[in-house]
């Protein structure tokens, strides 16, 4: 049964990493070994990233020992910083020795015995007999040529540009950049425009491949990957040469080399001497997403630095004073003068200067005065970590939401400019709620908004002249779900000094997008941390809060908060979830059916998303699908951008596309996105799709073929969306528990958590330097 999204099986689980050891460069003598290779390509980053030497001179001499760093890609010219020299690493795939900011191709091959003769010159690839053409019509003459369909050209003209159909002429391959095709399709399509010329070891067939691996395990929230799992699955696909293609990828600068200092038990990061070998992890990845994880250490690093701490008033004007006596002044008509202009308005008010607000100030005093009046100690002990510092983690479950509430209406009743940031939709509500028993006073609608209404500039205050949001404090709810793409915007978007709170319940699914921020930042331990102490009520909380501990345990539920409904197989699992929706839910606990939410473990198989909405829209809404398969009235669930969900109904269709309601919000998708895939029916979502939201019941269904997509995390998040009512469709038996036990979440591959250490070790050893 395929699993939530995707590429859920990134290419590491496709192929088992073949052991053995990493020899030489191609034409060089072997290297020393393993740690001789890898301690030289940490000198190497770190000569050429502190300026000590230029990229080039690394081209012409052999890879010297020393320790070893996280090397970063970098962004500065030929003779600065650019991307890191890398000779070959000890990993299975190996690097080219040294690389400036465009490397200069591939390692040289051996020459072949002179036998005296002249070469023939290698004949070049056949050029396909169709001509591209411009624009999407081009597009269509070329994927007609290949056999594919032509029903692509819009995704194929998105994917690779106006100038697509050139491109997919020159390098058939490159159809692997559309989203849903796969490399046995972009094979066939190739094999079509290029004939005889068309091999398993055309250098733009590996070439396409290695991107299309990392993109799929992008999906699968990776952001980078071991050299093994990618060789494995270029094997796997038949490239003749894995360390070749990987090399050649390298070179051309389609994928960038990281190697992370691994940390050794017992002994403190950067204690080792210098000519003290240290373990490395070598990996590769995309540079979008090297960039992306780059920006969200480098922003928050800067969120920590720029946080100027709350000054008592009493000592800053004991301090004005004693600076004024300096100057020659007595310090006492223009400082009753500017007494008198700071008490002209209300605490926080934000006086104009050269036409810019100054920011607001809140004294220590006020800090603690709004965390006494907070409504819990978790929420007190929240708002005095913010006091004092620029970035805060908070967890907390279900409950724990009114926490970063309170947090967000102290700071408005102090003056600051702050908004809480959720999810979905659905969050910014369960928010405002919160933030209407918190406040005093109702608070301003604005107070809680999307990320991606924030972002967009539709919700929120909108930004500065220089472009950053116009705000003192940003409170994120469910910060598990912020992917480092999107994190990444988020935190460019803040100015110095502005603090943010990352809050979110460390137990439910990661992003659905690559990175994991919240658990990199967690482990980072780079900032304050507040876990609250407030937990889940009920039978659903108690269950929830067991299976974060890994047990699942029976809880009592005299109000059926939570019903078990055993199935043969997955035909009965169906049968019996269309019947909870439709019938015994309604009618035992009056919650109607368009309130119950289905959550499956995958779109496809017998009881996946796909076959569950299609017996449920039988049920409760027949119809011809008269809309791209879609009537009046239908529940879906639209994806504007991958990793991201709106849950609606459909409200009609016309010239311009199909109309839906998504939570009050009007949108019309156009025709071409709605047979692309973008809207499904949404009477049964995955987990990740449904995370963010809950609603008045939760009908979670775990057919027999589910057991291997099962893991703590996801029963954590599924069995949570319900508020009253939890139903649970029971057909893997011991399945359930053994993963709740032993299986905590899917495994990710990323930089972020190396990456914050180090950019905390070099602040510290600066601060020790001053």
């Amino acid at each position: 049964m395929s699993t939530d999204r995707a590429g859920d099986n990134p290419p590491e689980q496709e192929a088992a990493a073949p052991g053995g050891q990493a020899g030489g460069e191609a034409g060089e003598a072997p290297q020393p070994g393993p740690a001789a290779s890898v301690a030289a390509l940490a000198a190497a980053v770190r000569a050429v990233e502190t300026g000590e030497r230029s990229a080039a001179s690394f081209f012409a001499e052999a890879p010297r020992g020393a320790g070893a760093g996280a090397a970063r890609p970098a962004r500065g010219g030929a003779d600065g910083p650019g991307r890191a020299p890398q000779p070959a690493p000890a990993a299975p795939a190996p690097a080219p020795e040294a690389a400036g900011p465009r490397p200069a191709g591939p390692p040289p091959r051996p020459a072949a015995p002179d036998s005296g003769a002249p070469q023939a010159p290698a004949a070049p690839a056949a050029r396909p007999a169709v001509a591209a053409g411009p624009g999407v019509d081009g597009i269509r003459r070329v994927l007609a040529a290949g056999g594919a369909p032509e029903a692509l050209a819009e995704r194929a003209a998105e994917a690779l540009g106006q100038q697509a159909a050139q491109v997919l002429a020159d390098d058939p391959w490159q159809l692997l950049a559309v989203p849903g095709v796969r490399p046995d399709q972009a094979d066939n399509f190739a094999r079509a425009l290029l004939g005889a010329a068309c091999g398993p070891g055309d250098e733009r067939r590996a070439q396409a491949l290695i991107g299309w691996l990392l993109e799929q395990a992008a999906l699968a929230g990776h952001s980078v990957l071991e050299p093994s799992a990618l060789r494995a699955a270029l094997a796997q696909r038949a490239v003749p040469d894995p360390d070749e293609a990987l090399q050649s990828a390298i070179a051309e600068g389609a994928v960038l080399v990281f190697q992370d200092a691994l940390e050794t038990p017992g002994r403190p990061r950067g204690t080792a001497d210098d000519d003290e070998e240290q373990p490395v992890r070598v990996l590769l990845g995309l540079d979008r997403l090297a960039m992306a994880e780059e920006s969200v250490a480098d922003g928050l690093a800067r969120l920590l630095n720029t946080f100027e701490p709350p000054v008592d008033e009493a000592a800053q004007s004991t301090d004005d004073g004693a600076e004024a006596d300096d100057d020659g002044t007595d310090g006492t008509d223009d400082g009753r003068a500017q007494d008198a202009e700071a008490a002209d308005g209300p605490e926080g008010e934000r006086p104009e200067e050269d036409g810019a607000a100054a920011p607001s100030r809140p004294s220590p005093a006020a800090w603690e005065a709004a965390a006494a009046a907070a409504p819990s100690p978790s929420a007190a002990e929240l708002i005095r970590a913010v006091a004092d510092s620029g970035l805060v983690a908070h967890t907390g479950g279900e409950a724990a939401r009114a926490e970063p509430a309170a947090l967000v209406a102290a700071a408005r009743a102090l003056g600051l400019r702050v908004v809480g940031a959720a999810h979905t939709a659905d969050g910014r509500r369960r928010l405002a709620a919160h933030l209407a028993e918190a406040a005093p006073e109702p608070a301003a609608p604005e107070a809680a908004v999307t990320v991606a209404g924030l972002l967009s500039g539709q919700e929120g205050p909108g930004r500065d002249a220089d472009g950053a949001l116009a705000l003192d404090l940003l409170v994120v709810l469910d910060a598990p779900q912020l992917d480092v793409e999107t994190a990444a915007l988020l935190v460019e978007s803040l100015a110095d000094g502005t603090r943010l709170v990352l809050s979110g319940d460390p137990g439910v699914l990661w992003s659905a997008g690559p990175g994991r921020l919240f658990a990199d930042l967690l482990q980072a331990r780079t900032c304050p941390q507040v876990a609250s102490r407030t937990p889940d009520f009920g039978p659903i909380g108690e269950l929830v809060s067991g299976i974060g501990i890994g047990e699942l345990s029976q809880v009592e539920a005299p109000g059926k908060e939570v019903v078990i409904v055993p199935a043969r197989d997955a035909g009965e699992a169906v049968h019996r979830t269309v019947q909870l929706v439709a019938d015994s839910v309604p009618r035992a606990l009056g919650i109607p059916a368009d309130q119950t939410q289905v959550i499956t473990v995958g779109h496809g198989g017998a009881a996946g998303t796909r076959a569950l909405n299609s017996a449920l829209k039988e049920r409760l809404n027949p119809g011809p699908g008269r809309f791209g398969g879609f009537d009046q009235g239908d529940r879906i669930a639209y994806s504007p951008a991958p990793g991201r969900t709106l849950t609606g109904t459909v409200t009609g269709a016309d010239a311009e596309g199909l109309r839906l309601d998504c939570e009050g919000t009007a949108v019309v998708v156009p025709r071409e996105q709605v047979g692309s895939g973008a809207v499904r029916h949404g009477w049964a979502l995955t987990a990740h799709q449904a995370a963010g939201r809950r609603w008045p019941a939760a009908v979670v269904v775990l057919p027999g073929d589910a057991a291997g997509g099962l893991t703590r995390s996801w029963a954590y998040t599924a069995f949570g969306r319900g508020e009253r009512h939890l139903s649970i469709v029971q057909g893997v038996d011991q399945a359930l528990p053994r993963a709740i036990a032993e299986v905590p979440a899917k495994e990710r591959t990323t930089r972020l958590r190396t990456l914050l250490r180090v950019q905390a070790e070099e602040q510290s050893a600066d601060t020790t330097a001053d």
